[in-house]
């Protein structure tokens, strides 16, 4: 039977650089989004907005029209929940100041997350995790890629499986922000906050409805209603529920890197008809395909 072709989205609003967890620079990022054909995009590394300013360089040099953002790590009723900002001044005082907090709280656990696999046996860790991260932001992933690196597990699945995962040796509980709080700095910053990839928390539905009433009215703005982290099913249905409750729908790969187990930049199912794209809420029309 014939392959089917693969979605392709020009907008891609969810991408991620060797300044959070993404296994690419930012410079070969960009070039890949414009090899890819996306004609508008945003950067969303966890927690930082350190690749801001070089990604915004290299797209005006590419020629694709770019949003800053940034993916805030939170919690909402004891369940960690993403939440990406969409246009952010990154120059505001509090927006930073939140930020340096939650790394705060990343410095301190990966080094606690080291002392555990030390006692373990497996010493030099933190070390290891921070050279293959190549920037501040140090998350289990770059422990993950370091334990398979050098020996101690066959893949990053393992890893998690063994050591890092909940109820493991070396597993250390996440204290984030609340929900409302990330919101908060995002709006502060001039952004629309936007609930990132909410296929994947595993809600029932009444529950899914529940967080986004409140989100929404905390001042969230927008959903990410396709995602390449998510079923592509989900869509319809949250395109349903953005309409539903006024909130405005988004899209986004969640590029990570070639070799992670993400979509593809821009590999994504378009918007459902009857929602209003985030990016006309920021000011930026519908890019034309470039090809």
């Amino acid at each position: 039977m014939p392959q089917s072709t693969p979605p392709r989205s020009l907008v891609d609003l969810h991408m991620h650089s060797l300044h959070s967890d993404g296994s690419m620079p930012v410079k070969e990022l960009v070039a890949r989004v414009a090899r890819r054909g996306v004609a508008l995009m945003a950067l969303t590394d966890h927690d930082n907005t350190g690749g801001i300013a070089s990604a915004a360089q290299e797209a005006d040099r590419h020629g694709i029209d770019f949003i800053p953002g940034v993916e805030i790590s939170s919690e909402w009723n004891g369940i960690g929940i993403h939440i990406v900002g969409l246009g952010i001044d990154i120059e505001n005082a509090n927006l930073q100041a939140g930020l340096d907090k939650i790394m705060e709280f990343r410095d301190w656990r990966a080094a606690e997350i080291s002392r555990l696999l030390e006692t373990a046996g497996i010493p030099g860790a933190e070390q290891g995790a921070r050279e293959l991260a190549g920037s501040r932001m140090v998350g289990r992933t770059h422990f993950a890629r370091w334990l398979k690196d050098s020996g101690h597990c066959r893949d990053n699945g393992e890893a998690f499986q063994r050591w890092l995962g909940r109820g493991q040796v070396a597993y250390v509980p996440s204290d984030w922000i609340p929900m409302v709080e990330a919101v908060s700095w995002i709006r502060q910053a001039g952004g629309i906050a936007v609930v990132a990839h909410p296929g994947r928390y595993k809600l029932s539905a009444d529950r899914l409805c529940t967080l986004f009433t409140e989100f929404r009215a905390a001042g969230g703005g927008a959903i990410e209603v396709s995602s390449g982290s998510q079923a592509a099913a989900d869509r319809e249905h949250l395109g349903k529920l953005a309409q539903q409750l006024d909130l405005a729908a988004s899209l986004g790969s969640d590029f990570h890197g070639p070799e992670i187990g993400h979509a593809e930049i821009g590999q994504l199912a378009p918007l459902p008809d009857a929602v209003q794209p985030v990016w006309e809420c920021l000011g930026h029309s519908i890019p034309h395909d470039k090809h």
